[in-house]
């Protein structure tokens, strides 16, 4: 029998378990041309063609940005898919001879972030999760806060065109065929953004009080990434934002371009090195020693061949929110123990890490459940939390199983 050995060293991520081995009424028209607007005419609500003329060019002398927002409940990876989406975008814009940059979203609270220790965990930048300068050498991004530097001398009216985008009425009816449209339609459900009386108009924007826009759609949408370029054909702003981006498909989803912009998103630095630290102290596990070393530069990175991750099994053991919204899913404890425990003799392993968001009394009682092996956690100090967010203490959780041996799942 190993000793036991219980560790809440410097987690949380978030259960059935499963085994894995490693605002007017227009609309558009195609001509020759591309799309363009249509007048909409009173009454009936049908529209007709002011002309379609020429396209307003993609490529200005001066920097212009895109700007994006997600649904409020979507979680962390969702947004970070949502990231890709808008990320190969812009570089195709860019490569057609525009001059683009994709402006980073605050991080909102997300609903996972529940400590109550840590102070603020609203509109953080995404410096704090993500290594931005591998960002950057995929597609020219900045932060909010550096947008608000770069057009200081515009004040608070910071965004010319706000695009709300919103599935078509229809776009789930049964027999429905698919095809790829957009048209600016009335709003289908009430807009969070108010006309001021000097006709701004004020809205969420990661709660930035003082940020207002020149003008706001209700854009409904139905088609990837790409079908965005025709909406920016009809306007000259500078500064065009997307809210609800997750309404926006891939274009290509699982092929080249997009594994080169999820390999871009690599972690902070300082994540890393916290998750490092952790397998080398406590799960003998060093990059060197698994195989996963990788260049600093992403786009330097070739496959390897001699891979065997960390000598131990990660375990995601997800609760909290699955205990009220997949209750018949869920495992009790004992039986999540008992499969773990199955699991580690199967594998011939000592040490399991676990990932989890279920409160501490659940993982003491787990761990007493484990008590012939080593049980290790996550959990930073008040300070170290505070200073990495639980955003932060997640990707370490992330880091950590995605280097081990055997990954074991949840949810």
């Amino acid at each position: 029998m190993t000793t036991k050995k219980y560790t809440f060293a410097r987690g949380a991520l978030t259960s059935t378990v499963t085994v894995c081995i490693i605002l007017n009424v227009l609309a558009t028209v195609h001509s020759d041309d591309g799309f363009c607007p249509l007048t909409p005419v009173e009454g009936d609500g049908q529209a007709i063609s002011e002309g379609c003329g020429s396209k307003v060019s993609l490529t200005p002398d001066y920097t212009r940005y895109i700007l994006y927002s997600v649904n409020n409940p979507e979680g962390f990876n969702l947004r970070r898919d949502v990231y890709i989406r808008m990320a190969i975008f812009v570089k195709n814009l860019n490569k057609k001879g525009g001059n683009w940059k994709l402006v980073l979203p605050p991080w909102i609270h997300l609903y996972h972030w529940q400590s109550a220790v840590v102070k603020k965990q609203n509109r953080l930048p995404w410096h704090l999760f993500f290594d931005v300068e591998s960002l950057n050498k995929y597609v020219p991004v900045i932060e909010f806060y550096e947008l608000i530097d770069e057009l200081s001398y515009r004040g608070g009216n910071l965004i010319d065109h706000v695009c709300v985008l919103q599935h078509f009425a229809d776009t789930f009816s049964e027999n429905k065929l698919w095809e790829d449209k957009w048209a600016i339609e009335p709003c289908l459900r009430e807009s969070p953004y108010v006309k001021t009386d000097d006709n701004k108009f004020t809205g969420p924007f990661w709660s930035y009080r003082n940020i207002t826009a020149d003008k706001v759609d209700c854009v409904s949408f139905q088609g990837p990434a790409s079908q965005l370029t025709e909406i920016l054909k009809s306007t000259d702003a500078q500064t065009v934002m997307f809210d609800h981006a997750e309404v926006v498909l891939h274009d290509h989803y699982g092929q080249a371009e997009y594994w080169k912009a999820r390999r871009s998103m690599r972690f902070s630095t300082h994540l890393v090195d916290i998750a490092r630290e952790f397998r080398a102290s406590h799960l003998n596990s060093t990059d060197e020693n698994d195989g996963t070393v990788l260049p600093i530069d992403w786009t330097e990175e070739k496959p390897l061949s001699n891979v065997k991750g960390g000598p131990y099994l990660a375990v995601h053991l997800r609760r909290n929110d699955f205990l009220w919204g997949r209750k018949d899913e869920v495992p009790t404890l004992e039986q999540a123990a008992l499969q773990i425990k199955d699991l580690l003799k199967q594998l011939n392993l000592t040490k399991v890490y676990i990932a989890t968001d279920a409160p501490n009394n659940e993982f003491v009682e787990l761990f007493t459940m484990l008590d012939d092996f080593e049980v290790f956690h996550y959990h930073p100090s008040v300070q170290v939390r505070n200073e990495i967010k639980d955003g932060g203490v997640a990707i370490v959780d992330q880091i950590i199983c995605s280097h081990a041996a055997y990954f074991y799942w949840n949810s």
